[in-house]
């Protein structure tokens, strides 16, 4: 006996697309250690910087790039002094340099955080324009 599935969505989980949210990872070119981290991102031509000043981000930093003290630590945006720096408010004055690798899985710098939990009320969850530094935004064109 054959079961009775029902109607099948047209989209039935679309696959994400992170050039339609806001902000998204970028690719670390180089880190200047010291008593803040001023990170060189490798920006893509499809987007900007969009992180912004008092956003929580996280590194990801694969073994072979080095300055392993970093992966995985969470830290905030505390300045942007130009297109693709960012300078987030952990001392890293301690911490082995950061090594450039040709490995795959490039290391990154993500934001934390995302609209479902960034909003800023004291009323619980209702509709408003006011989100957590950070939070994603859906940008997509549809």
């Amino acid at each position: 006996m054959a079961a009775i599935t029902g109607p099948i969505a047209l989209y039935n989980n679309p696959p994400i697309n992170p050039q339609f949210f806001q902000p998204w990872g970028f690719t670390i070119s180089n880190i200047s250690l010291g008593a803040t981290t001023t990170v060189t991102l490798t920006i893509p031509s499809i987007t900007d910087l969009n992180f912004v000043v008092g956003q929580l981000v996280r590194f990801l930093i694969p073994p072979t790039f080095g300055c392993r003290q970093l992966n995985q630590q969470e830290g905030y945006v505390i300045s942007i002094p130009n297109s693709t720096d960012v300078e987030i408010d952990i001392d890293s004055s301690a911490f082995d340099a950061y090594v450039a690798s040709s490995q795959p899985t490039k290391a990154q710098l993500i934001p934390v955080g995302d609209i479902n939990s960034g909003q800023i009320n004291a009323s619980g969850r209702v509709n408003n324009i006011t989100f957590i530094p950070g939070s994603f935004i859906n940008i997509s064109p549809n």
